[in-house]
């Protein structure tokens, strides 16, 4: 049932973009969620939920975002692949693996309401997304090895990981079975385009107020002032 659930879901959330770039907004790539093993096994998935971005929700480094009509404000840092080939559905690991053509920081603000409880539902809603902040683009760096994530709000750190990808999986496997479940809908994954993988500490309710900063070392910093 769960299957039939994501496939309900997954064509639910491609309507909706294609709805919004019908209506002006340019593509720019696509996201993971529920990544984890614990989301996974809780939605009974073998895999990520995969939702899209366009320019539309992309944010400025240090941006000061309303969130105060928001019912559950989340900020994730992420790290964004960029991709350089195209990504078939049967794409091998190592295919998948020399597509990748950098990476950088990011951090992803969501609402999470309702609260996350079924996948066709999560995924009509575009898995939560609201906005997206991405760094500069290391061109030299293809996998997480080395990558320490830290998370700090009003200059106290709240959260800190040495090993990005616990939460995630493995870039180059979770990219592929991205490419498979966007195959099976019609899509794909394709050079120009980037993916944020999910958080890689527990997401962190926010609030206005706030000053948050994501440190993905040694891919850079990323701010945002919740107001």
């Amino acid at each position: 049932m769960s299957g039939e659930r994501v496939q309900d879901g997954m064509r639910a959330m491609l309507a909706l973009r294609r709805e919004r770039i019908a209506a002006g907004e340019k593509p720019l790539g696509w996201k993971l969620g529920f990544g984890s093993a614990a989301a996974m096994e809780k939605l009974g998935l073998d895999r990520p939920l995969v939702g899209f971005l366009t320019d539309a929700g992309v944010l400025a480094d240090g941006a000061r975002v309303p969130v105060g009509g928001w019912a559950a404000p989340a900020l994730e840092p992420e790290l964004a692949v960029h991709l350089a080939r195209d990504i078939g559905g049967d794409a091998s690991r190592d295919e998948v693996q020399a597509a990748i053509g950098g990476l950088s920081a990011a951090i992803e603000l969501a609402d999470v309401d309702p609260p996350p409880a079924d996948a066709a539902a999560i995924l009509a809603g575009n898995i939560f997304h609201r906005h997206v902040i991405l760094g500069s683009v290391d061109r030299g760096r293809t996998s997480a090895d080395g990558i320490v994530g830290a998370l700090e709000r009003d200059g106290e750190e709240v959260a800190r990981t040495d090993t990005p990808e616990a939460l995630t999986g493995r870039l180059a496997d979770v990219l592929r079975l991205t490419a498979a479940a966007l195959a099976a809908s019609g899509e794909r994954l394709s050079a120009g385009e980037v993916v944020i993988t999910g958080s890689v500490v527990a997401p962190l309710p926010v609030a206005p107020g706030q000053v948050v900063s994501a440190h993905l070392h040694p891919l850079g910093s990323l701010s945002v002032e919740l107001v």
